[in-house]
This record gives C-alpha cells, sequence and structure tokens, in this order.
C-alpha cells in the first residue's frame, strides 16, 4: 500500500502541489506566499513535494540530506514552526482528497491506507520539525553572537579616549561580554577616559543602570574614568523615577558633549583655526 501511495503522489505530483500551494495561499499568515516571488514559491513547493515523496521511496541517507538542505532553505525563507506544520497537515488532507476524487479509496482499503498515511506522516512532521528546529537555533545562536560581538567593541578616538557604543537591551549575559571587552579595550588601547554611549539602549532599568555602574567600577579599578553619554530625556526620567545613583558617573546627553570633556580630562580641546 505505501508504494500505492508513492506511485501516486509521484504520478500526480504536479496537480497536488497546485492544490496543496491554493490550500496554502488562502491562509491569511503566510508571509512567504506574500512576500516571494512566483518562481521562488514553484521551486520551494516542488521541492516540499519531493522531500514527501522521498520520505516513502529513498534511502534513509537520501532523505536526511534532502531534510537538512530544505530546513536551511525554509528557515532562510523565514517559515515559521506553525506554518511548517500546516503545510505538513495540508498536503496530508490534499492527498486523501485527490486520491478519494480518483477513486483510488474505497470502504475496503480505506482504513489501512489511513493507517500507512498515519504512520507515514507523524515521524515526518517530528524529523522536519526537529530538523528545522536545530537549524532554527543555530541561525539565531550565530546572530545572537555576531550581534554581540558588533554592539560591544570599545572604539580608540583619540590618544587616551576611547568609546563603546551599546546598542540594545542590556541582559546579564551581555553585560558581562561588555564588562570583559570593556577592561581588555582599556588596557589594550591605554585609554585614561572610556565614554559609555547609551544613545541606542531603548530602555534603562535599574537592572540594567546596575551593570553600567559595575562596568564603571571596573574601569575605575585599572586606572582610567568612565563616563555615560547619550542619556535621552526619556533616560534621565526614568533614572530620576527609580532613584538610580549615578553621582559618581559623569554624564552627558550626546557623545559630542561627552567628547568635549574627555579631551578636557586629558588636557586638550578642540579648537577651530583660521586659514587665511
Amino acid at each position: 500500500m505505501d508504494k500505492q501511495i508513492a506511485s501516486y503522489i509521484q504520478a500526480n505530483i504536479d496537480k497536488i502541489l497546485e492544490r496543496w500551494k491554493v490550500r496554502m495561499e488562502d491562509d491569511q499568515d503566510d508571509r512567504f506566499f506574500q512576500i516571494m516571488s512566483d518562481q521562488v514559491i514553484d521551486t520551494t513547493v516542488r521541492e516540499f513535494g519531493e522531500l514527501m515523496v522521498s520520505s516513502l521511496t529513498a534511502s534513509e541517507e537520501t532523505y536526511d540530506e534532502k531534510l537538512k538542505d530544505f530546513s536551511v532553505q525554509i528557515v532562510r525563507y523565514g517559515w515559521s514552526v506553525t506554518f511548517v506544520l500546516r503545510a505538513l497537515t495540508n498536503f496530508t488532507e490534499v492527498i486523501y482528497e485527490e486520491m478519494e476524487e480518483a477513486g483510488s479509496l474505497n470502504e475496503s482499503n480505506y482504513k489501512s491506507f489511513r493507517e500507512i498515511l498515519t504512520n507515514w506522516i507523524t515521524p515526518l512532521n517530528h524529523s522536519v520539525v526537529d530538523a528545522y528546529s536545530k537549524v532554527w537555533e543555530k541561525t539565531v545562536s550565530l546572530q545572537k553572537i555576531a550581534l554581540q560581538e558588533l554592539s560591544a567593541s570599545l572604539i580608540p578616538i583619540f590618544d587616551k579616549i576611547s568609546v563603546m557604543p551599546l546598542v540594545g537591551t542590556i541582559d546579564t549575559e551581555r553585560a558581562k561580554l561588555i564588562m570583559e571587552n570593556l577592561l581588555q579595550g582599556v588596557v589594550k588601547h591605554r585609554a585614561e577616559v572610556v565614554l559609555l554611549d547609551i544613545t541606542g539602549v531603548p530602555v534603562v532599568d535599574t537592572m540594567v543602570a546596575h551593570h553600567i555602574i559595575q562596568a564603571a567600577d571596573a574601569v575605575r579599578l585599572v586606572g582610567a574614568k568612565c563616563m555615560l553619554v547619550g542619556i535621552r530625556p526619556e533616560i534621565a526620567q526614568t533614572i530620576v523615577t527609580l532613584g538610580i545613583n549615578l553621582t559618581d558617573f559623569t554624564t552627558t546627553s550626546t557623545l559630542q558633549r561627552g567628547m568635549e570633556q574627555a579631551l578636557a580630562l586629558t588636557n586638550r580641546a578642540i579648537v577651530e583655526v583660521n586659514v587665511k
């Protein structure tokens, strides 16, 4: 019976995939069908159908390889787990409908057919979702690492003066990375003044302020001074409301003002030169 199902799917793959695509397009939440070109959709739909067939006909090694490649592709296209499961369910329902309309199903074989299809689709669901989850977790992990590395670097601006621009939410894990990069950067660049720029930090609460204060204390221990710059009006209001004590900091509203004070602390200043 499983060979009969596989043969039917292979012989009617175009019709099955077209019906499956229409069913998926009817869903209001399918971002994939809304933003992708028709060519990309047709190619992906066919690869999806081939993956379903290969789970019945191909060797385990061949199927695993196809599954891995397809999982990488659908993660790149932004398929959610819900969308993947809905696609599998719809594909199964389309096969039922097509075979029933073609007269391949009747009272004598319906029970056995349903049992075979269930035994096929259940592990298939598990394998597709498992492969998708692994690829997705790996992708998210790599993106997180890349974001952390990009948004926690100490940049030397002038001799003895460095800036660390902070972007995004600061959690405990990221605060540890900021601290490590900050201390290593101060020693490496021989910085005497460090500007922590929080312009790109959306929210400064008690926890974020605690991490910043810890970073400033650590900088002082290695012989440098830490300044907090980029304090927007709403951030200043939040800090006052929460009663966060930043009296040990030199703070400014902009990086430009902070740079002027940093230069003053190192006995320097920016002056205009009249060129005649």
